[in-house]
C-alpha cells in the first residue's frame, strides 16, 4: 500500500510539474511573429470611398476606437475577465497612433489577415474581415486616408493590452492569422436579396461574431460553421463592464425572433427600439447608419438560417 501511494504521489507531482511548466511557457511565451506579405496597393480616396469608409467605421470601429475628443484615439475597453485588460489603440492621423507609417497594401493585410506590419498578430477582440468586399476594404483605407474629422490627429496614447493568461493560451493554441484572399473579392450581388443579406450579416457587419454562441468557437472563414450560428448567448460586456448576453435571432418562435415582422426588426436594428417597446442595450445600439434596404436584406437572409432553439434572457427594464 506505501509502494502504491508513493507511485501515486510521485505521478501526481510531475502532472502538476508539468502543468505548471506549461502555465509559466505559455505566460512568458513572447508572441509569435508571423512574415508580413502584404501586397503593394495604392487606393486612391473618393468622395463616394470616403463616406462609405466613414459609415462603415461608425458601425465597427467607433464603438472602441472613439475617445472623448470625437477621434478614433482609441481607449480603455471595459475588463473581460476573460481576455484581461484590453486597450483600443489610437488610429488617427497621429504620429503617435499605432497604424502610423502602415501603407494601403498594409492596412488591407492587417484587416484581412489580423498580421500586422511589424507581424504580430493583432488579438482576438479586433475584428477580421476576411470575406469583406475589396471595394468595401479600400472605402475604410480611404476614410482612414481621409481628412474627415474623426481622423483628423489626437494626441493620445493608449497603453499595450494586457492579456489574460487565457487570452495567451487561445494565441498559442487557437487564435491564428487568417489566410489572405487568393482571388478579388467582388462586391455582392444587392439584387439578390438573400446573397446581399448575408454579405452584409456575415461578411460585411459582422452580425454572427457577436450573436453566436462564443467568440472563442467562431469560424471566421465559414461563418455558418460557427457554433450556436447566430443563436446568441455570446458573453458581452455593457459599459459599465457587466455582462450582457447576445440575443438569439434566429427564426424560432419560442426563444428567437420568429414571431417578429420585418418591420419590427426593422425598427430594432435602426432604433434600438424591440416589440416589446424595450430598448436595446450597448453593445447593441441603434444602427440607424443602415438603409432600410440592407436591414430588410439582412432578415431575408435570417429566414434561411437554421433555427435555434436557445432561450436568453435580455434586460426588460
Amino acid at each position: 500500500m506505501k509502494r502504491f501511494l508513493k507511485i501515486l504521489g510521485i505521478i501526481i507531482g510531475v502532472v502538476v510539474l508539468i502543468f505548471v511548466g506549461f502555465a509559466l511557457f505559455i505566460n512568458f511565451k513572447p508572441p509569435t511573429q508571423y512574415k508580413n506579405e502584404a501586397r503593394d496597393l495604392t487606393i486612391t480616396p473618393d468622395s463616394a470611398k470616403v463616406a462609405e469608409g466613414a459609415r462603415i467605421a461608425s458601425l465597427l470601429c467607433k464603438s472602441c476606437h472613439m475617445s472623448e475628443d470625437g477621434k478614433l484615439g482609441g481607449g480603455f475597453m471595459p475588463d473581460t475577465k476573460v481576455f484581461g485588460k484590453i486597450y483600443a489603440p489610437n488610429i488617427t492621423h497621429s504620429d503617435k497612433a499605432r497604424i502610423h507609417g502602415y501603407t494601403d497594401g498594409q492596412l488591407v493585410y492587417l484587416f484581412r489577415t489580423g498580421i500586422k506590419k511589424d507581424g504580430y498578430y493583432a488579438p482576438p477582440w479586433m475584428p477580421k474581415f476576411p470575406l469583406m468586399s475589396d471595394h468595401d476594404i479600400e472605402c475604410i483605407v480611404a476614410f482612414l486616408r481621409s481628412d474627415h474629422p474623426m481622423v483628423q490627429p489626437s494626441d493620445l496614447v493608449q497603453p499595450a493590452p494586457e492579456p489574460s493568461f487565457l487570452a495567451k493560451a487561445l494565441l498559442f493554441g487557437v487564435f491564428k492569422p487568417l489566410p489572405y484572399p487568393e482571388q478579388p473579392i467582388p462586391e455582392p450581388d444587392t439584387t439578390n436579396k438573400v446573397e446581399f443579406g448575408k454579405y452584409l450579416a456575415t461578411a460585411k457587419f459582422d452580425c454572427y461574431s457577436c450573436h453566436s454562441a462564443d467568440f472563442a468557437t467562431n469560424n471566421e472563414m465559414e461563418p455558418s460553421k460557427s457554433i450556436g450560428f447566430f443563436g446568441g448567448g455570446n458573453k458581452l460586456l455593457n459599459r459599465e463592464g457587466k455582462q450582457m448576453l447576445s440575443a438569439n435571432i434566429t427564426m424560432d418562435a419560442e426563444t428567437g425572433i420568429g414571431n417578429w415582422t420585418e418591420a419590427q426588426f426593422i425598427k430594432c436594428v435602426k432604433y434600438g427600439e424591440r416589440p416589446s417597446g424595450v430598448a436595446t442595450r450597448y453593445p447593441m445600439e441603434p444602427w440607424s447608419n443602415l438603409t432600410d434596404e440592407e436591414v430588410s436584406a439582412i432578415w431575408a437572409y435570417l429566414q434561411t438560417v437554421p433555427k435555434i432553439s436557445y432561450k436568453v434572457v435580455l434586460p426588460e427594464s
